[in-house]
C-alpha cells in the first residue's frame, strides 16, 4: 500500500546540501528549481532560450554555460525533451547521476506516429491515424473519410498548443476548414502532422517516476484542463489547471505505462512519465506521451508530497529507491495568466503584461512560480509567453481542494490577470464513469 498522510507540510528536517544543476530550454523548470533552493540545497541553474532568461531572477543562482558546471554537480536535471534527452543518456554513460530521457523517450514524445507505433508494439489500443506532411493530402483524405478528426502538429510545432483543433463536425467540414487555413499561415512552420480520429469519453493521463529500473508508486492520476474558458470552451492551451490523485498500481497504469517497464529500464530513463488517454467502456486509447516533468504537474504534484522534492530527486536519480510519500486526497492547481496568452503576441505582451507587479493581499500558501522574476523584493512577470503563477490546494475531497485553491488566488493580484474557474469540475461526472468502468480499481 502507498504511505500517504493528512499533513499539509513536507518534512522539516533539513538535508545535507546537495549541489543540483537544472539545465532547461524555455526556463519549464524554474518553480522545482526554487522549491530546491528553499529546502537548503546549492542550486545552479541554466536557460538556453535568450528571451527567457531573465525567468527565476533573484529566485534562483544562474549559470551562463552549464556544461562547466557538470562535475560540481551531484545530480543534473533536464526539464525537456527536443534533444535534451541525448545530452542526458550521454552524461548517464559518463557516470553521472541525471534526471533525464534518452533519444528513444524523446522520440515518444517529439514524434507522435513513432509514440503511436510503439503502443501498438506493446499490445495497446490506439486511434487510428494519419500522418502528414501535405495539407492539401490531408484535406482530400477528410474528404474521402468524413469523420471527427483531431489535428495535431508534430516536431517543435506541437509545442504552439494553440494549432492543435479538435474536431465538431460528424463530416470533417470544421477539420478541412483549419486545415486550409493552416496551409496558408502556418506551412513553414508545420512540416508534418497527425489526423487522429477522435473518440469519445472520458480524458485522463496516468503517469509514474522511474529511476531507471523500476517505476516508483503511487502514480498519479491527473486531468488536464487545456481549454481557455470555463466549461471547456475556446482555443486549447498549454494548459489552464489540473486537478489530481495519488493511487496505487491500477487498471489503467497496468494496460499502459506498466508495459513499458522492461524497456524504460533498458533504456535507463530516469524522471517522470506519462500518458494521456481517452477511455470509455470500450477500452483505453493513448493519445499522447509526456516523457518529462509536466508543467504545471509538477508543482502541483510537490505540493502533494509529504517529503522535500529535493531530497526525492536526489534519491530518484541516485537510484536509492527513494519513498515517495504524500498527502491523501486530492490536489489541484489553477494557472494564473496575463495577456496575450495563449497567444504570441509580443507588443500586447509589452504593453500589458511585461514587468507587472504581483501583489499578495496577505501571505498566502500554495503559489508556485512559472514566468516570474525577484527585482528589489518585488515578484514582477517576465519571460514571453504570460504564464505567471500556479497557485494550489489540496483536500480530502475534490471541493475542499477547489475551495482552498480559490480562497488562495483570491488574495492575489496581477493586472490583467484571468485564470479558469472550474478546475475540477470534471471530477463529478468523470469519476463516476471511470469507477463504473473499472479503471481506478487498485490491483
Amino acid at each position: 500500500m502507498i504511505e500517504k498522510t493528512n499533513s499539509n507540510t513536507s518534512s522539516d528536517k533539513k538535508p545535507d546540501p546537495k549541489n543540483f544543476l537544472f539545465v532547461s530550454i524555455d526556463a519549464l523548470i524554474t518553480d522545482i528549481a526554487w522549491q530546491v533552493v528553499k529546502e537548503g540545497h546549492n542550486v545552479r541553474y541554466y536557460i538556453a532560450s535568450k528571451g527567457e532568461r531573465e525567468i527565476g531572477d533573484g529566485f534562483v543562482p544562474k549559470v551562463d554555460n552549464w556544461e562547466v558546471e557538470i562535475e560540481w554537480a551531484d545530480v543534473i536535471v533536464f526539464d525537456d525533451v527536443l534533444g535534451q534527452g541525448t545530452k542526458a543518456k550521454k552524461l548517464r554513460e559518463q557516470g553521472k547521476s541525471v534526471i533525464g530521457g534518452t533519444p528513444y523517450t524523446d522520440r515518444l514524445e517529439d514524434e507522435r506516429a513513432f509514440g503511436q507505433e510503439e503502443l501498438k508494439k506493446a499490445g495497446i489500443n490506439v486511434a487510428n491515424y494519419g500522418d502528414f506532411t501535405s495539407f492539401d493530402a490531408a484535406i482530400d483524405f477528410v474528404k474521402q473519410n468524413p469523420d471527427k478528426y483531431v489535428l495535431k502538429p508534430s516536431g517543435q510545432a506541437q509545442n504552439i498548443k494553440g494549432l492543435l483543433f479538435i474536431g465538431e463536425e460528424d463530416d470533417g467540414r470544421d477539420v478541412i476548414q483549419v486545415l486550409g487555413d493552416y496551409k496558408k499561415a502556418w506551412a513553414n512552420k508545420i512540416p508534418s502532422f497527425q489526423l487522429q480520429k477522435r473518440i469519445t469519453g472520458v480524458e485522463v493521463a496516468v503517469g509514474a517516476f522511474f529511476d531507471g529500473k523500476e517505476f516508483i508508486y503511487p502514480i498519479n492520476v491527473n486531468f488536464e484542463h487545456k481549454k481557455f474558458f470555463p466549461g471547456n470552451l475556446g482555443p486549447s492551451t498549454g494548459e489552464m489547471g489540473t486537478s489530481m490523485f495519488w493511487s496505487d498500481p491500477n487498471k489503467l497504469f497496468n494496460a499502459t505505462l506498466k508495459k513499458f517497464e522492461q524497456k524504460l529500464a533498458e533504456e535507463g530513463y530516469v524522471g517522470y512519465i506519462d500518458i494521456n488517454c481517452i477511455v470509455n467502456k470500450n477500452g483505453i486509447y493513448p493519445l499522447e506521451w509526456t516523457t518529462r516533468f509536466g508543467y504545471p504537474t509538477i508543482s502541483i504534484q510537490q505540493e502533494g508530497m509529504a517529503i522535500p522534492i529535493g531530497e526525492f530527486l536526489y534519491d530518484l536519480a541516485k537510484g536509492n529507491k527513494p519513498k515517495l510519500k504524500v498527502k491523501s486526497g486530492f490536489q489541484i492547481g489553477v494557472r494564473i495568466v496575463v495577456p496575450p496568452f495563449p497567444f504570441k503576441d509580443k507588443e500586447t505582451f509589452e504593453v500589458k503584461s511585461k514587468d507587472s507587479v504581483i501583489f499578495f493581499k496577505k501571505p498566502t500558501e500554495g503559489v508556485h512560480i512559472e514566468d516570474v522574476a525577484l527585482v528589489n523584493d518585488e515578484w514582477l512577470v517576465s519571460g514571453t509567453s504570460g504564464v505567471v503563477l500556479i497557485v494550489c490546494g489540496v483536500g480530502q475531497t475534490m471541493k475542499q481542494a477547489q475551495y482552498q485553491v480559490y480562497s488562495r488566488i483570491k488574495n492575489i493580484l496581477i493586472p490583467n490577470m484571468y485564470y479558469r474557474t472550474d478546475i475540477g469540475n470534471r471530477w463529478f461526472e468523470d469519476s463516476d464513469k471511470l469507477h463504473n468502468w473499472g479503471y481506478l480499481r487498485e490491483v
